[in-house]
Parts: C-alpha cells; sequence; structure tokens
C-alpha cells in the first residue's frame, strides 16, 4: 500500500502545479455567475480611485482615451447638442462610443463605461432620428400601447448610433402649464403619468414573470436603460418656476408625485435622476431622507440614482461655491452617479480627500458602486460592451416614421368644430379652389420639434429630416387645390385672394427647462395678429403648436375650430391626415385648458375649478370614409 502512495502523490502534485499555472478564473467575468456574486467579486478586486471612477459620468467633449483609462471613467454622455459632428450619421456616432469604449476596456479590470444619452422623444440629439410627439401630446393620446410601440423603436435608434442608456421617460406631474418643461410632462394627473409608464417596458423591455422584483432590467441588444426622471416633485413647483421649491405636504407628494415612481421600479427601471427642484426647503440633490430612506430603502429600488447635469454644483448660490460641501451633502444623500459633467478632475479630487477624511464612509461608496455595477451587468455590458454596427439602418426608418405619424394623429385635440355645433368645418374637404395656409409655425420644422431636437433648446427652421405641416397640407389636397402660403398676411390680402378657407398655424418657438418659464403663456407675436386678421376674413382652423395650453380664450370666438397639436414632432403628415379626415380626432386634453393666467395653478379636482376647457375634454370626429 506504501508502495503504491508515492505515485499518486506525484500525479497530485503534478495535476496542483499545471491548475496554478493556469489562468485564474475570474467570477465576474463568468455570465453564468448570478450578477450580485460577480459584483461582489469585480468590487474585492477595485481600488478606491477605480471605484470613484465609476461613480462619474463626464461630457463626451472632455473624454479623450487618455482621461478614460487613467481616472477610469464609469460613464459618458452627450449634452443636449453635444454631437461628434455637425449631421453626423449613426456609423460616426458608433466609430465615437467605439472608441471611448475600447479605451475603457484596456484598463486593469476592463469595466466598460456605459454611454448616457437624452433621448426624450427619439433619438433627438441625432440628425434624421424619428422625432415622436414630446410627451404632453402622447398623454393626450390616452394609448399606453402605442406608447409602449414607441418605446420599442427609440430603443433601437438609440442602439442604432451605439448607445446603451437613454435619461428618459420624464414622469414628472406637471401642476403649472408657466413651467418651461410641462412639455416633458405627460399630464397633470398622476393616473395618466402612470399609465404612459409603457414607455418604460418600451425601452427595456418586459420584464420575466419570475424575474427579482425592484432589480433592474435589459432584456437585451435592441433595449436600453432608461431613467425615471426627475426625482420628486419637479411638476409642483412653485409658480411653475424651473429648479423652484415644490410646497407640498408629504401626503401630496406620495399622492401626486410618487406614484409614477412605484410602478418605475416595478417595471425594473434601471436607474433614477434627481430632480434640480426642492422640498421643503431642501435641494434634492442632497435630501437624504427622499433618496436613500425612502427610494433606497423604503421603496427598495436597487438600480442606480444618478445627478442631473452639474446638479450637485447648485447646492451653494452661486452655483460651485463650495464645492467640496456639495459632493459631501450629495454622496451622503444616497446619489450615485454624479453628471460631472466637465471638472472632472475637482470632483475626483474632492471625493477622494472626503472618503480618505471618514467624511463620506466608504460604505457609502461601495453602495454606489454596487448599484452601478448591477446596472452594467444586468444590461448585458459586460459581454456586449462594443456598439453593433449592424442597427445602424435603423434610425429613422420608415416603419417608425409611421408610428410617429400614428402618434401625431392620436395627440391632436380638437376643442372647437364650427361656430355652432351644426355647422361644423372639420374635417376639411381636398378639393378647393384656394385654400390659405398662415401663421409662423406653418413651415418650422424646429418649432414643431420643440427643445431637446438637435440642440438642447431646439432650434428654427429645417433643422432635421421631416415633414412640416404645410409640406403636409400640399401633399393631402387634391392637385387641383391651389394652396398659398403666407406667414402673417394683412387683411387685406386675405379678403382679396377670396380663398375657401384657411388654415393657421401659431404657437411657441422651442425652448426647453428655465428658458421656457413663462408667466404670461400668450401667443407670441405675429400669432394673435395672425388669427384676427385671417379669421376675421375667412373661414378658419387654428392649430396652436405649443408645450402647454395657452391664452386662446380672447380669439375663440373668430375661429371656426381650435386644434391643440402641441409638439408634434418630425412628422407633420399627421396633423393633415386629421384635418383632412382620413382619420377621425380622438384627443383627449392632458391638462386643464384655463381661461386666464391668473387661475394658476388650476388642476382638475381643485375648488372653484373654472376652465376654458376641462381636462380630458376633446371633440370627436370621425373619418370622412365613415361621414
Amino acid at each position: 500500500m506504501g508502495t503504491r502512495q508515492t505515485p499518486m502523490l506525484g500525479i497530485l502534485f503534478l495535476l496542483c502545479w499545471a491548475a496554478t499555472g493556469q489562468a485564474e478564473y475570474i467570477k465576474y467575468k463568468d455570465p453564468n455567475q448570478p450578477v450580485n456574486v460577480r459584483v461582489k467579486d469585480l468590487m474585492k478586486r477595485m481600488t478606491l480611485a477605480e471605484k470613484i471612477g465609476q461613480m462619474t459620468q463626464i461630457e463626451r467633449k472632455v473624454a479623450t482615451p487618455q482621461v478614460l483609462k487613467d481616472y477610469f471613467i464609469g460613464s459618458i454622455l452627450s449634452g443636449g447638442g453635444s454631437v461628434p459632428a455637425p449631421r453626423a450619421s449613426a456609423k460616426e456616432w458608433v466609430d465615437m462610443i467605439y472608441r471611448f469604449q475600447k479605451a475603457c476596456l484596456s484598463t486593469r479590470l476592463g469595466i466598460p463605461m456605459i454611454y448616457g444619452i437624452d433621448a426624450v422623444h427619439g433619438n433627438n440629439n441625432v440628425y434624421n432620428a424619428t422625432i415622436f410627439p414630446h410627451n404632453i401630446g402622447l398623454g393626450a393620446t390616452r394609448d399606453p400601447d402605442l406608447v409602449k410601440k414607441i418605446g420599442v423603436a427609440t430603443a433601437l435608434e438609440i442602439r442604432a448610433t451605439g448607445i446603451p442608456y437613454t435619461f428618459a421617460p420624464c414622469i414628472a406631474v406637471c401642476r403649472d402649464p408657466r413651467w418651461g418643461r410641462c412639455f416633458e410632462s405627460y399630464s397633470e394627473d398622476h393616473r395618466v403619468v402612470q399609465a404612459m409608464n409603457q414607455m418604460i417596458l418600451g425601452l427595456q423591455g418586459d420584464i420575466p414573470a419570475n424575474y427579482t422584483k425592484k432589480f433592474p432590467y435589459v432584456a437585451g441588444k435592441n433595449n436600453v436603460a432608461a431613467c425615471a426622471k426627475h426625482f420628486v416633485g419637479d411638476g409642483g413647483t412653485h409658480k411653475g418656476i424651473n429648479e423652484n421649491n415644490t410646497l407640498v405636504d408629504f401626503r401630496g407628494l406620495r399622492r401626486i408625485h410618487m406614484p409614477a415612481y412605484y410602478d418605475s421600479i416595478a417595471m425594473g427601471v434601471s436607474t433614477v435622476m434627481l430632480s434640480f427642484s426642492s422640498w421643503r426647503g431642501v435641494k434634492m440633490h442632497a435630501h437624504r431622507f427622499l433618496v436613500t430612506d425612502f427610494l433606497k430603502k423604503k421603496l427598495g429600488f436597487k438600480g442606480f440614482v444618478i445627478s442631473d447635469w452639474t446638479g450637485i454644483d447648485k447646492l451653494t448660490t452661486p452655483p460651485k461655491a463650495n464645492y467640496t460641501y456639495s459632493v459631501q451633502m450629495s454622496i451622503n444623500a444616497g446619489l450615485d452617479m454624479v453628471m460631472v459633467p466637465e471638472d472632472y478632475l475637482g470632483f475626483i479630487n474632492n471625493l477622494t480627500t472626503l472618503v480618505h477624511a471618514k467624511v463620506i464612509p466608504k460604505s457609502r461608496i461601495n453602495d454606489a458602486v454596487r448599484r452601478i455595477l448591477r446596472v452594467k451587468f444586468v444590461m448585458g455590458l459586460f459581454e456586449n460592451p462594443l456598439p453593433d454596427y449592424s442597427l445602424v439602418d435603423q434610425l429613422g426608418k420608415k416603419e417608425h416614421r409611421e408610428l410617429s405619424r400614428e402618434a401625431v394623429r392620436k395627440s391632436l385635440v380638437l376643442l372647437k368644430n364650427g361656430k355652432s355645433c351644426k355647422k361644423p368645418l372639420l374635417p376639411l374637404p381636398k378639393k378647393a379652389r384656394k385654400i390659405l395656409v398662415a401663421g409662423s409655425n406653418a413651415d418650422n420644422l424646429g418649432y414643431q420639434c420643440g427643445g431637446w431636437t438637435i440642440e438642447w433648446h431646439g432650434s428654427s427652421g429645417n433643422i432635421t429630416v421631416g415633414t412640416t405641416i404645410l409640406e403636409a397640407v400640399r401633399s393631402t389636397v387634391h392637385p387641383s387645390t391651389k394652396v398659398v402660403f403666407s406667414e402673417n398676411p394683412d387683411a387685406g390680402f386675405v379678403k382679396r385672394n377670396n380663398f375657401s378657407y384657411a388654415i393657421v398655424v401659431v404657437g411657441e418657438p422651442s425652448y426647453s427647462e428655465t428658458a421656457g418659464d413663462n408667466l404670461n403663456l400668450t401667443i407670441p407675436e405675429p400669432g394673435p395678429s395672425t388669427i384676427r386678421s385671417v379669421c376675421g376674413a375667412v373661414k378658419c382652423v387654428v392649430v396652436i403648436i405649443s408645450g402647454r395650453p395657452l391664452v386662446v380664450e380672447p380669439y375663440v370666438p373668430l375661429m371656426d375650430a381650435l386644434v391643440a397639436a402641441w409638439l408634434p414632432g418630425t412628422e407633420g403628415q399627421g396633423v393633415a391626415d386629421v384635418l383632412f379626415g382620413d382619420f377621425g380626432f380622438t384627443g383627449k386634453l392632458p391638462r386643464t385648458w384655463f381661461k386666464s393666467v391668473d387661475q394658476l395653478p388650476m388642476n382638475v379636482g381643485d375648488e372653484n375649478y373654472d376652465p376654458l376647457f376641462p381636462f380630458g375634454f376633446g371633440l370627436k370626429t370621425k373619418p370622412r370614409s365613415t361621414v
């Protein structure tokens, strides 16, 4: 027996030696391991510098390959209008992200970065993308299934540019239309906002039946990580002033502004973005009770919490007056990833110093990094870190534009039809001797799309590929019908030309955020003048292009018909489809249309509710073929 042990021991020794000569088994690189096991394995290998790098999101303009490698940057973003080149193609976007990702993968641990973009109504930073109606228009459709389909299409167009993460949807409940972001809100009623949360499932994919509750979820390479924003109460600020204080009590906050977040977490939303606003005078970026105690602990959110653009800077007045304080308060409040976006050295150095000084505990850093890595593993970023060139043809594809056109049709709200109910003006006849199209918004694709389109605030003119309402009218009417366009004609011109009828398209210019705050909500000139001169001389339908209700009461008696078209996006043909009766009007007001701004804020259910048009109002018409 003793003589047999020696060769056996030798064999065992050789086997052990061979095993030590092989590459180490690394759990975090094994896709068959559970996500939490992979996260734990990776985190025990990380230095503090690598962890802080994961918490840092920087703008693409400062993201050189060397910066990404030296500081282990965890995320990059494109701010509004930040593009690799003017009118960059999908391939140019993919090329850029490929270079960035290769740099991140070359680091010691090879942790992929996650690239984010504000694709809030389609992949709206990108030239030739399908631009869907803004959220206020989608709220008017009352069609969650349609919104989910838009999420699916948007995810594909985001992936077409190599991007796996969008800062959408905005699930704010806008309670005051004076707010410059009101068009980003589906409705003043949280129940409509909750219904439209199907956007998350469209973007991320449907959650499997046995999936871990409140865990982030991204279905596959055609889906993207979503972001519920802006937590919480951003739509309820005093007088609708952007980044202002939300005065509602905690019961009101939970009843009005929280419900969509409950649903988002149940749907597996990957990230939550904090609001610039305050609640009871405390900035959300420093609100430990709401971020840590309520969102993370009470609601059980397992994804990561991200700041808004320079959100932590604004914890002081003026911004960044005491940046060390801002870093300390925001991270200790529960913020996980910081949209820096440019001064990454200031953020990294301050956070490192605060951790070494034990002002910010390492446990807080570990919680943040654990959440960030969890999302990256869940979405398959470690297995498929590089963008997919085979998807570039998904950008602006015909099927997506048809879907957007359908959304436009369903978003239109008919507020008046005829000076008497027995004599409706709509649908308009396609065959007429001569018709007038007028107004500053009739042939302006930029105004039609609104803010967050190509540029942060949007812009005027032919800023991308699409169809204006004027072009749509011309392509819809009978070939014998003469269409005359005059942006702001005088009454004499209108009378002399003996038009059969007129279509007047007026409204707001493009804007976003604070630039859109508006305490008077009047239609900018020459809109009112155009309404008076045209509608005083010929039968007219007025189409309002706006991100919210505007003052229209003085002009309603002049109009034969009035349509709220919101911000319809690139597919203006959807407006003509309904005006001329190929489809009927079905939209319902997603928010109350006031008589006077002196009534604001005014929402359905309020005492002394006295609107011009109530929440949910919308006249119906039948398609011409069924009339």
